[in-house]
């Protein structure tokens, strides 16, 4: 898809951001409605909890995403995340994770 379609892609990587954006720091009440439907378990009081938590302690705009935009990647944070694996012996240290992502869809300043 990202060979073939790659408009495609990239709108549905914006709208995803544009969608978390949103969620995180706008009216959800409708998207909370949802998700209820799906999960009882989960309530709006919940929700307000924890998007509370995350606005306050900057877990979705922090870091990298403060100057690229929610959903920021870089090569150094794949390349930190992968040495942690091998580290940790999840990962083979010839493995080669960079066939893995692409920066294409992301940085792009959206949902800022």
């Amino acid at each position: 898809m990202v060979k073939e379609r790659p408009d495609l892609v990239q709108r549905f990587v914006d709208a995803s951001i544009k969608g978390w954006y949103g969620f995180l720091h706008g009216d959800n009440h409708k998207a909370v409605e949802m998700i209820i439907k799906a999960n009882p378990d989960y309530t709006p009081e919940w929700s307000n909890s924890v998007v509370k938590v995350v606005n306050e302690r900057g877990l979705s705009i922090s870091g990298d995403s403060a100057a690229m935009g929610l959903g920021a990647m870089t090569d150094a944070r794949w390349k930190d995340f992968f040495d942690t694996m091998v580290k940790a012996g999840a990962y083979k240290p010839d493995l080669d994770y960079k066939s893995a992502y692409t920066l294409q869809f992301v940085d792009k300043k959206v949902g800022m």
